[in-house]
């Protein structure tokens, strides 16, 4: 990615502007490899959720070796399709999105792209389509993205009402 306020090898998964959205020092720790989410079991049920549904489709497409999204569907239009348990953190869901969709157009140069937000439990699927403003905000929150990330502080918690379902509950509140 190459735009100003970033150095030109500066890349980032869906997850890290997932965790920008939800919270910096969830972004922090993983980006640092700190993984609690192996053992979450809210985590694993995302990953259960993910692996049986839409079994017919091709999931899991890795795009560089950097970009991992959870299904293209190929026709007239390129369609980027993430799927979510719940859509209780859905503003993280189109950010992670509007990501993809942003990657594809703006570095791939793929126009004809629009993505797909897939709540297989609530029975429920939103069109995403970018825009010029949402690419400006994008490419605003990979400065702040990177400068977290290269942060050699960890940025305080902050108390959010899903903190208590998070992986890293423990690390941010448990005192010893």
């Amino acid at each position: 990615m190459v735009f100003e306020g970033l150095p030109p090898e500066t890349h980032f998964t869906g997850t890290q502007i997932n965790y920008y959205i939800v919270c910096p020092t969830k972004l922090w720790l993983f980006s640092h490899h700190i993984n609690m989410e192996n053992e979450n079991e809210n985590v694993q049920i995302g990953k259960y959720i993910h692996e049986k549904s839409y079994n017919r489709e091709k999931k899991n497409i890795i795009i560089d070796g950097e970009i991992s999204v959870d299904l293209i569907r190929k026709g007239e239009k390129i369609i980027v399709c993430e799927v979510k348990k719940s859509m209780k953190l859905k503003k993280a869901h189109l950010y992670q999105l509007y990501y993809y969709l942003y990657y594809l157009k703006k570095i791939k140069g793929i126009e004809n792209v629009e993505g797909l937000l897939l709540y297989p439990l609530q029975k429920q699927k939103e069109v995403v389509k970018i825009t010029d403003q949402i690419i400006s905000e994008i490419e605003e929150m990979l400065i702040k993205i990177n400068k977290i990330v290269n942060d050699s502080e960890i940025p305080p918690p902050v108390k959010k009402p899903y903190c208590r379902k998070c992986a890293y509950f423990e690390f941010c509140w448990v005192k010893t």
